[in-house]
Formats: structure tokens, C-alpha cells, sequence
């Protein structure tokens, strides 16, 4: 049982760093013109873009910059945490 709640924690963690991973690609792609328009740019908005767009409901633009990503990014962090966390006392 245990080692079945492990490959779960490990899963979810997983997971999460892989989204966070698409996340700063993602952030990375907005300095490149036109690699949005891309299929792989196209695809990878299709993926964050419903993440990132419940923060930028809360948290409006400073001007040009959008600090949304960086609150998602931590947030995915705050969740990974708690997951450790959880895991930790049931193991």
C-alpha cells in the first residue's frame, strides 16, 4: 500500500513540474515574435492558457508586463508543497 501511495505522490508531483515546465515555455515564447502562431505555440496556449487565464481575472497587467505566470508558477509550487505535505503524514 505504501508503495502505491508513493508512485502517487510521485505522479502528482510529476506532473506538476511538467506543467510548470510548459508554463515557462510558454512565458519564454511571449519574447519571440510570432511563436505563438506556431503549432507546438499553438498547442502549448491551448494547454496554460485556461490555468493562466483564471489569474489574470484577479490580477490585472502592471502596464506591459503581466505578473499572472509568476502567481501561477507560485501557486503550482504552493500546491506541490501541500501535496509533499499530505503525503508525508499518510506515509
Amino acid at each position: 500500500m505504501e508503495n502505491i501511495l508513493e508512485l502517487i505522490k510521485e505522479g502528482i508531483l510529476g506532473a506538476i513540474s511538467i506543467y510548470s515546465i510548459l508554463l515557462i515555455i510558454y512565458i519564454l515564447m511571449s519574447w519571440v515574435p510570432a511563436s505563438r502562431e506556431t503549432k507546438f505555440g499553438i498547442m502549448l496556449g491551448k494547454i496554460t492558457e485556461p490555468y493562466l487565464g483564471f489569474f489574470r481575472k484577479f490580477i490585472p497587467p502592471l502596464g506591459m508586463i503581466d505578473i499572472s505566470p509568476i502567481v501561477g508558477i507560485f501557486a503550482l509550487r504552493f500546491i506541490s508543497s501541500g501535496v509533499e505535505a499530505i503525503f508525508d503524514l499518510v506515509l
